[in-house]
């Protein structure tokens, strides 16, 4: 599962994954309708999926990469919500799917969120239950490769 070039924008729902990137903005690719547009920097803010996480009882937060897995791995006998089920049937999902997270910082609408977000990138094969590799694994990979050639 690499994440690392899905971002939401802020006042566009959905998802996209970037495309290109200028220095006033990035294009980017929604990936729901597929169409691509230029977003300025000037009047929307970024974030990347690999940057955004959820808050926890126990620390300061679990990134949503690793929630994504949960959900995923979970599937089969806890089935994911529709945003249109309603509050207890979200708030009922959190609970199970992340039993400590923190119930006075994750609001209803970043329960909708993560559920829709959920949808859009398994929808669009983006989700696996492969591990996350770092930038530093990925490197120190590739830098073996080629020692043995």
């Amino acid at each position: 599962m690499d994440l690392s070039k899905i971002i939401s924008i802020n006042g566009k729902s959905g998802l996209f994954e970037m495309v290109g990137q200028r220095s006033n903005g990035v294009l980017v690719k929604s990936l729901v309708t597929s169409k691509k547009q230029f977003i300025s920097a000037r009047t929307h803010i970024f974030s990347l999926i690999d940057n955004i996480s959820i808050y926890t009882d126990d620390s300061d937060s679990i990134p949503l990469f690793d929630v994504f897995q949960t959900m995923l791995r979970n599937e089969e006998t806890t089935e994911v919500p529709e945003v249109k089920d309603g509050r207890d049937a979200l708030v009922e999902y959190m609970e199970i799917t992340l039993p400590n997270y923190d119930r006075d910082r994750v609001f209803l609408s970043d329960m909708k969120k993560l559920v829709r977000w959920y949808y859009e990138l398994k929808e669009n094969e983006l989700l696996d239950l492969e591990p996350r590799q770092t930038e530093v694994e990925e490197t120190e990979e590739s830098e073996e490769d080629t020692k043995d050639e």
